[in-house]
């Protein structure tokens, strides 16, 4: 049997190879685009004399096109040539080995089985046989696999299908959609097809890119896409893919059936589905992004499909890639292309069910949301904000189908007021404020989730350095929780109303508040992140007043209840206020030790407000420790760091003295040109990069401390406010005060 012709060789050459003998690959028509890595694990396998390999993965992803050019470039290496055999023509088992011998053309006129003839013509070969779009015959073709792998040790099979065909040695290569530079390389090269010449504009790069991402890189569908730029531009190509099933259509003629749509290749693989594996598929769809087995198992379970069964089907669509797993933070997770979580949609609509399922999705997460509340001032902190990572697509679904209906709307301001200690704590200031201001927009009966949304808006209004946003919500909510007799929600307004003042340097306004918070947080029976937090500003407040020993006392009372409840968010802002104090009385290195721990903390929750301050902060240490030049760098890094947060140190005098004080030195031992190009230095380090430098670099050990023989650093505050020094204040929690331990 002929060998292979070589994709590469030009069909107009007198000294090129003729074309490949019936059951060799076909020649490729189009250049083959990206793919390089895959290839290159495809190959390995491979070599490696792996016996069969299985390339798996959704339709569209390009499977065929993946194992015919793997199998091309390594031709030479099978003395007896690679052959090919298509088979989704094929509808009956018993026609399996039948079709196969037809596709390699092997003439047999004896009363041999088919069978018996494909092994006789394999057995003392070295060859590469290449089997495509099996899936409707795994069974068949997995036992004729296995016999003809068993009887012909020179023969290596290189499949390609949706699932596995679970024969022993089989290896699965999982073939994933393109990676963004490639998808966009394949679509601008088809599109050339239709338009030669064309290349995208500066205007257009950015809507090729996104129309790339919205197809999820699927070969299949950027093709079809490509092959719309006949009659449409690129932005109108991208408008009407809300209904992408109808819009990608018109494949080359020659292509298969299976690949001339969208909607008939993901139908293909729908069609091999058993109506319990269907019926998964559909429901399935209303998961945004990536989900979980209990979330599935609740969701998606009923009469027709037991919670207990669930699992089970599941596998079973894993391995037919209509389902992916993947392992993240917070475990096994699973999730559809969103090209085959709409085709499921359809079905699920076309069943009337959407509405139910939607409504089992959005209560499942409402659950997933109040228990992660309660658990956040736990041990299970990082764990909780993990869940809120891997689960946000989720959480935003479920508020948006509660917004679509008038009596659910409090179900969306629940979710969105229950979700603050993500909103503040892991770095989602701007999304949460969205939101906030969204639930509230939409008309519904004022309760106490509207008082919960207020206080919580107030909040990142403060941190986002909003000042007339914060005042608006928490006035609104003081006064509708004074008129309603909520006391929970009226402590939480007067909280943040003393967090206001002090990013606005009403100290003394700041402390009376704050202390007035805590006494209603002790009567109402609070204790969480966010009184640990009340009591952190407070001491922040007498800190800036001058009373050291108060705020020190304070934060390591926080520091005990942190410890005792395992909580680690609230901790490190206490420990921040504890560097602050130690520098401040000529403790530098005390204060570097502290502010390291905040950063650690800061990047286990993505808290960029806290990662910020503790540069600023630690700009300062290091300029007192001696190191001016490294001085500038944090604070350059802190500088580019702020507009991603708010505004910069809230505008506010106080904790803007750091800043001023470390620039002062810093440009002093500097001099003004090397202190800017520390500050440019800095401004390009990303906030990770900052974070790893920060952690892994200080000051010299034989450093000075603070000016003045371990007195206050020079514009710091001093160490007795008006009034004079102050005893530390009884905490309103516990009705104790507490030792200096720092």
């Amino acid at each position: 049997m002929r060998r292979l012709q070589d994709p590469s060789s030009n069909p107009g050459d007198p000294d090129a190879r003729p074309a490949p003998a019936p059951g060799g690959l076909p020649a490729e028509l189009n250049p083959f685009v990206g793919r390089e890595d895959e290839l290159a694990g495809i190959g390995a396998l491979l070599d490696r004399e792996a016996r069969l390999v299985t390339v798996v993965g959704v339709a569209g992803v390009g499977k065929t096109r993946c194992v015919i050019r793997a199998a091309a470039l390594r031709e030479k290496r099978y003395c007896d040539g690679v052959l090919m055999a298509e088979l989704s023509a094929v509808r009956d088992p018993g026609l399996l080995e039948h079709a196969l011998i037809d596709a390699l053309e092997l003439a047999d006129h004896t009363s041999r089985t088919p069978r018996a003839v494909l092994v006789e013509h394999l057995r003392e070969r070295r060859t590469l046989l290449v089997i495509d779009g099996f899936e409707h015959l795994v069974e068949a073709c997995a036992g004729l696999v296995a016999e003809l792998l068993r009887r012909a040790p020179g023969l290596q099979v290189l499949a390609a299908g949706r699932c596995p065909l679970r024969v022993a040695g089989e290896r699965m290569f999982p073939l994933a959609p393109m990676r963004d530079g490639d998808a966009v390389e394949l679509f601008t090269e088809r599109a050339r097809g239709v338009r030669p010449g064309w290349e995208p504009t500066e205007a257009e790069r950015g809507t090729v890119r996104e129309l790339c991402h919205r197809l999820d890189g699927i070969p299949l569908a950027l093709e079809l896409a490509a092959g719309r730029l006949r009659a449409l531009s690129v932005e109108q190509v991208l408008l009407r893919l809300d209904d992408r099933f109808r819009l990608l259509t018109g494949g080359h003629r020659g292509a298969p059936g299976r690949h001339r749509t969208l909607r008939t290749a993901i139908g293909w693989s729908h069609e091999l589905c058993t109506p319990e594996q269907r019926l998964l598929w559909a429901r399935l769809s209303v998961f945004a992004g990536s989900f979980d087995l209990e979330a599935a198992e609740y969701i998606c379970g009923g009469p027709d499909l037991p919670a207990d069964s669930v699992l089970d089907v599941l596998d079973e669509l894993l391995a037919q890639s209509v389902v992916e797993r993947e392992e993240g933070p917070a475990g096994a997770r699973y999730r559809m292309l969103d090209t085959v979580s709409e085709y499921g949609a359809r079905w699920l609509t076309a069943a009337g069910d959407a509405r139910r399922l939607r409504r089992r999705h959005r209560d499942w997460f409402v659950g997933l949301a109040t228990w992660c509340e309660l658990d956040w001032f736990s041990p299970r902190q990082a764990e909780v904000a993990a869940r809120i990572d891997g689960e946000l697509p989720n959480l935003r679904r479920a508020m948006e189908s509660s917004l679509e209906d008038p009596d659910e709307v409090h179900l969306a301001r629940y979710l969105a007021g229950t979700l603050w200690f993500y909103w503040v704590g892991c770095g989602r200031l701007s999304e949460g404020r969205h939101w906030l201001e969204h639930v509230l927009e939409e008309p519904a009966p004022h309760d106490a989730t509207r008082l919960k949304v207020l206080w919580v808006l107030g909040y990142v209004a403060v941190l986002q350095g909003d000042a007339v946003a914060a005042v608006a919500a928490l006035q609104e909510c003081r006064e509708e929780a004074e008129h309603s007799g909520n006391a929970t929600a009226l402590a939480y307004a007067v909280h943040r109303t003393g967090c206001l003042a002090i990013v606005t340097d009403d100290m003394p306004r700041a402390e009376a508040l704050l202390r007035e918070a805590l006494g209603r947080y002790r009567e109402a029976g609070e204790l969480n992140s966010n009184v640990l937090m009340a009591q952190v500003e407070l001491a922040m407040a007498v800190a800036f007043l001058g009373d050291l020993d108060a705020a020190a006392a304070i934060c390591e009372e926080v520091r005990e209840t942190c410890e005792d409840h395992g909580e680690r968010w609230a901790l490190a802002y206490a420990l921040y206020v504890l560097a602050y104090a130690a520098l401040h009385r000529g403790r530098p290195a005390r204060a570097r030790r502290m502010l390291g721990e905040c950063l650690t903390i800061g990047r286990t929750f993505n808290d960029l407000l806290g990662t910020v301050l503790s540069l600023e902060l630690l700009a300062l240490v290091t300029a007192v420790e001696g190191d001016a030049a490294e001085a500038a760098v944090l604070q350059g890094a802190a500088e580019v760091a702020w507009p991603s947060v708010g505004l910069p140190l809230f505008g506010s005098v106080f904790y803007g003295r750091p800043r001023a004080e470390c620039e002062k030195q810093a440009r002093g031992a500097l001099g003004n040109a090397a202190y800017e190009e520390g500050l440019r230095a800095g401004r390009r380090l990303d906030p990770a990069a900052a974070v790893d430098r920060a952690l892994a670099g200080g000051g010299p050990a034989s450093a000075p401390s603070a000016p003045g023989s371990g007195g206050p650093v020079a514009g710091g505050p001093a160490a007795a406010g008006p009034g004079g020094t102050r005893r530390p204040a009884a905490s309103r929690l516990t009705g104790r005060g507490g030792p200096e331990r720092w």
